[in-house]
């Protein structure tokens, strides 16, 4: 095997390929991953690039969720919608640079407009501003900065990867994720009371720059091997192409009504959880330490079902099935706290519910866009990953708030939620069935076009 060829040990900053992985070793992974020989060095790199933006993150979250509570737990549907018109916003922006600069120059101004940001927060929490207006705008700051950055990253993977290799490839893609997700709640936990929150916003800021690097080989990958022609050409198209092309293509429609069901189903969930820690712990310090810990159960466990499971499901049961997953385990865990509207309940709902979220149906929903135009991949389903989820955040804020003002339990919403995850699992199948159709139309054309 020559050495240009074989999968390798990747060093920052160096090539593409630089260390020969032993024969054996190449056998096991390309096994173990379900990964054929050219491709493992742009898992590797795909990998590495979704660890560094999670841990970027979810150093960030649980100051996030603590943030939330000191701006008010009885304000959060104001956090929730103020997110929304963030996004409604940043929207048109990323339209207008989508259409005018090339993919390897786009991401890296993106991901580092949002550094500049952090680094701002940075100074800001450092120089006594208001602790309430600070802790709201960090609030919003983050929950745009979370899906901007995860959206460009899954429309970069349905770009260089094809529809195939992403039911092999995308459940460790997303490992490469919860790698991060679970780095970073143990970073927060360990660094938060030694060094403060404000900080660890520089950790956040080296991982998020250091992610740039995956992005270029990446980018130099998939030019190699004959991926994304005219990669070096920017998009074009309209800014406002994304809104357009939603509600054009009834598939894209079907994705966003998917996202949205999910999504008021996660944000009622998330409420009861921020206000039952707020009754009950009163520290601060112990609130984010709770946070952190949490996420690192859950990302511990989304894991090893990514990396073990999820490829292995996607192929032999199909991208529909796994899209039903997520909405039948909210029935069945709404089902439960109907029964047992408890702590401890909801606690083990949320954090199964997440790890059904990231392992299953999240890399289930990303291989829907392998299948549409490259405009599609990237202006329509930002819109979809941020306008609609947080549209269907800001309306469950609402939602939860108005519930609560009337008095309404936690039994009687989880009632209320139980008929919109049933139709969330019709959704997920319709939506899996029509993404075999579109993939079989592509195939068929691609033979046509074939030279004969």
């Amino acid at each position: 095997m020559h050495a240009a060829l074989a999968p390798s040990l990747l060093v920052p900053g160096a090539s593409l390929y630089i260390y020969p992985l032993p024969t054996a070793m190449n056998a096991w992974l390309a096994r173990i991953l379900k990964t054929e020989q050219h491709e493992l060095p742009a898992l590797l790199w795909a990998f590495f690039y979704f660890f560094c933006l999670l841990c970027s993150y979810y150093i960030l979250r649980p100051v996030r969720d603590e943030m939330g509570i000191q701006g008010g737990v009885d304000k959060l549907q104001w956090l929730f919608s103020a997110t929304f018109v963030a996004m409604l916003v940043a929207v048109p922006f990323f339209g207008f640079l989508s259409s005018r600069f090339p993919r390897q120059r786009l991401i890296p101004f993106v991901y580092c407009f949002f550094a500049a940001n952090l680094l701002l927060f940075f100074f800001l929490m450092r120089n006594g501003v208001d602790k309430v207006i600070l802790a709201r705008s960090f609030f919003v700051w983050v929950s745009v900065f979370n899906l901007f950055v995860i959206s460009i990253f899954w429309s970069f993977m349905a770009d260089i990867f094809s529809n195939d290799q992403a039911k092999r490839l995308f459940g460790v893609v997303a490992a490469g994720g919860s790698a991060g997700a679970i780095c970073g709640p143990l970073l927060t936990t360990f660094l938060v009371g030694r060094i403060g929150a404000g900080n660890l916003l520089l950790l956040s800021i080296g991982f998020l720059l250091i992610s740039l690097l995956a992005v270029a080989k990446l980018s130099a990958w998939a030019q190699r091997h004959g991926g994304v022609k005219n990669q070096s050409l920017a998009i074009g198209g309209s800014v406002w192409a994304g809104i357009r092309l939603t509600f054009k293509s009834p598939y894209l429609l079907g994705s966003s009504v998917y996202l949205l069901c999910l999504t008021l189903l996660a944000t009622l969930i998330y409420f009861e959880q921020i206000r039952l820690v707020a009754d009950h712990l009163q520290d601060s310090a112990a609130r984010t330490r709770l946070f952190a810990q949490i996420d690192l159960v859950v990302n511990t466990m989304t894991l090893l079902v990514e990396i073990f499971l999820t490829n292995r499901l996607i192929g032999r049961f199909g991208v529909a099935l796994l899209l039903m997953v997520l909405p039948l385990l909210n029935v069945l865990g709404f089902s439960a706290l109907v029964i047992a509207p408890t702590l401890v309940v909801l606690v083990t709902f949320q954090a199964l519910r997440r790890v059904a979220e990231y392992a299953l149906a999240r890399p289930a929903r990303e291989i829907l866009f392998t299948v549409v135009s490259r405009e599609e991949k990237y202006k329509a389903k930002n819109f979809i990953d941020t306008v609609i989820y947080r549209g269907g955040d800001a309306a469950s804020g609402w939602l939860s708030s108005a519930l609560k003002g009337m008095g309404v339990s936690l039994t009687m919403v989880a009632t209320m939620a139980i008929p919109l995850a049933v139709a969330a699992a019709a959704v997920g199948w319709l939506l899996g069935k029509q993404q075999e159709k579109l993939k079989s139309q592509q195939q068929a054309a691609a033979e046509l076009a074939a030279p004969k």
